[in-house]
């Protein structure tokens, strides 16, 4: 007889799953998760990323300084020719500073497949055309991105990078008369009045995938490609080294600028894509309205760029600092002693 007629159903096990609505919860908790997780990783990427970049960007620098150390002047802006104050960036050997510090940046086997006694152009073992991890910034990777153009460079392709140096506050042609920290001739510390801690040295440029941008050509000495200028020159009202010249303010070159004025190249692919990818450029003329040469930094950094000054250290500079304050940065012998906004 059984005395219990209710414990087999008492103690039956329960095979009843997930309802629907339970289901629905869970789906909408773990959409809640992700969504406030989300931010925090994409932070954390591109905190990793801009480190990587500007630890790139100070190995380089460190570069410049032992070149500098070792030689007992700065490397040249470029190996290009002179004619009097005037440098012609299209000719001479038309090496870029990044060629000649390779050696001090590890690396030696690349610098040596150079012929320095051929122009850049006619590099037997196409070391130009070889992307280097250590000229990479991970926001603009440009992995598998080449200048190349029948006329301007033979047909040779260029890897290209994102680092360049600024030569001059006004235009890279004119780096002479009015030095930044790289110029042609190259340069001793003690020529650096404003002294190096008050001197920009290098800072982030980006690259496009079209073949004819020169920006980024990293064995280039060419405006964007490894050589930026400021184009500030205001006859003199309030920087008096620039005597004799038409007033340029807010037609100047800052952090990741969008005009009026533009990067002047010898070539500029798709000028509409260009602008849309906020890195506006126009087609350098000897003559006409186009007649300068020069170029801004630029970074897919939110709100500015990541440089070195002289002495190797490292800061930010925002998109709108002070046309002014960054003009005084570039120049090595303005004797204005300013330093950056925090």
């Amino acid at each position: 007889m059984n005395f219990f007629p209710f414990a087999r159903q008492s103690f039956r096990r329960r095979n009843d799953g997930f309802t629907l609505v339970e289901l629905l919860v869970v789906i909408a908790i773990i959409g809640v998760l992700i969504s406030l997780l989300l931010p925090a990783i994409q932070a954390t990427r591109e905190a990793a990323r801009r480190m990587s970049c500007t630890n790139n960007l100070h190995q380089l620098s460190l570069a410049v300084i032992s070149y500098e150390s070792a030689r007992k002047k700065f490397p040249p802006a470029g190996i290009v020719a002179r004619s009097g104050d005037l440098v012609d960036l299209r000719a001479g050997l038309r090496f870029s500073w990044i060629v000649t510090v390779l050696p001090y940046m590890e690396g030696a086997p690349l610098y040596k497949m150079f012929d320095m006694k051929k122009t850049v152009f006619n590099q037997p073992n196409n070391p130009q055309a070889v992307s280097l991890d250590a000229l990479m910034c991970p926001d603009d990777s440009p992995y598998g991105r080449f200048f190349v153009d029948a006329s301007l460079t033979s047909g040779k392709r260029f890897a290209k990078g994102n680092y360049a140096a600024f030569v001059s506050p006004y235009h890279t042609d004119l780096q002479l008369m009015f030095p930044g920290a790289l110029i042609a001739t190259g340069q001793e510390a003690k020529k650096v009045r404003d002294g190096l801690s008050h001197t920009l040295m290098l800072s982030e440029v980006r690259t496009r995938k079209q073949p004819q941008d020169q920006r980024g050509a990293w064995a280039l000495p060419w405006s964007g490609s490894s050589l930026l200028a400021f184009d500030m020159h205001n006859g003199g009202t309030k920087l008096g080294i620039y005597t004799g010249a038409a007033f340029s303010l807010g037609q100047t070159q800052p952090p990741n600028n969008r005009g009026p004025n533009v990067d002047m190249l010898y070539a500029c692919p798709d000028m509409s894509d260009a602008q849309l990818k906020n890195m506006p450029c126009g087609i350098w003329a000897s003559s006409g309205t186009w007649n300068y040469l020069s170029a801004a930094p630029r970074s897919l950094h939110l709100g500015g760029v990541n440089t070195t000054f002289m002495d190797g250290h490292l800061d930010f500079i925002r998109n709108d600092i002070d046309e002014y304050v960054m003009a005084y940065l570039i120049c090595v012998n303005d004797r204005q002693i300013v330093s950056l906004d925090k």
